[in-house]
């Protein structure tokens, strides 16, 4: 079993204990901070099974169907996870805001105090682990996993003080003021997390930094007169390279072929923890606006005719 898959294990585990503890001293205390918590736990546990099978599937090899594979599903269940933390921190608002309306007084304090306690501690450890994996990995499920029970950890340090200030002063209203803000950043959380599923599905190219170091690895052989079209994508689990180089025009195929090598090899150490698929194609000459003009619609018989 793959790193990223026990991770989504250990995860559905861990919230699994998480809701029983405070859906219980929630409900019986009345403490909308806690219920609230609750909550989100109970989606951590969903989100954690649906990301194990989001996983499983990432990782099938390519077949006839599917010839790129189907790493991408990671995106997909990024943003899924990031739209349930989302309406989570919501519901949470929403029943804040209730709570504040309507004035009901929490109980069961230092029950309360304790079971987040416990939270605060078996999250912390579980933050630890997914983000070692996800180091390890650069999973893009996993990433938003540990991002999300980051923020677990926070709020549960939230509410962990609202119960604290309730049971100093006695206003009740402190514990629908915390669970209002902790809606907020549970929202803002979810931002990052939908965002970059959304640039994977969307075809975004590697970042900047990568892009310019493939651009100087071929730049710097010296037998590649020049490069263009050069173009950068990935899945979450593979990084895509396609480019044109511009080779001697009487140069054998074996010896374009064992520059093409060279270049791949270099690439490809760039990020040893990915995939990389890397498709690149030899010109004589820089046909950049030929192909620029069949990108647009025109057939090489009209290009060749305007030129």
């Amino acid at each position: 079993m793959s790193p990223q898959k026990k991770a989504t294990i250990v995860s559905s585990s861990v919230a699994t204990v998480l809701v029983l503890v405070k859906l219980i001293i929630g409900i019986a205390s009345g403490s909308v901070a806690v219920l609230a918590s609750a909550i989100d736990s109970l989606l951590d546990m969903a989100v954690s099974i649906f990301n194990f099978f989001a996983i499983k599937k990432s990782e099938e090899d390519p077949d006839s169907e599917y010839q790129y594979g189907k790493g991408k599903i990671q995106a997909i269940a990024a943003v899924i996870e990031g739209t349930v933390i989302t309406i989570s921190g919501i519901y949470i608002i929403y029943v804040a805001l209730k709570k504040l309306d309507e004035g009901t007084v929490t109980t069961l304090l230092t029950p309360s105090i304790f079971a987040m306690v416990f939270s605060i501690i078996i999250t912390y450890f579980l933050v630890q682990y997914l983000l070692k994996v996800a180091e390890k990995t650069d999973n893009l499920v996993i990433k938003a996993d540990a991002l999300h029970y980051k923020t677990d950890l926070w709020s549960n340090a939230a509410v962990l003080v609202a119960l604290g200030l309730v049971s100093f002063t006695g206003l009740d209203s402190i514990d629908a003021i915390f669970g209002l803000g902790i809606g907020v950043y549970i929202i803002y959380s979810a931002y990052e997390i939908i965002v970059e599923g959304i640039e994977i599905l969307l075809d975004k190219s590697l970042d900047g930094d990568i892009v310019a170091k493939i651009g100087e690895i071929i730049s710097n052989h010296p037998e590649i007169t020049s490069y263009h079209w050069l173009k950068t994508r990935s899945d979450g689990t593979t990084n895509f390279v396609e480019f044109h180089m511009v080779l001697r025009p009487n140069m054998l195929l074996l010896e374009a072929h064992r520059i093409a090598d060279e270049v791949e090899d270099q690439m490809m150490a760039l990020e040893k923890r990915k995939r990389w698929i890397i498709t690149p194609h030899f010109d004589p000459y820089d046909d950049e606006d030929v192909n620029v003009a069949m990108l647009n619609g025109k057939s090489l018989s009209e290009v060749n005719k305007a030129n």
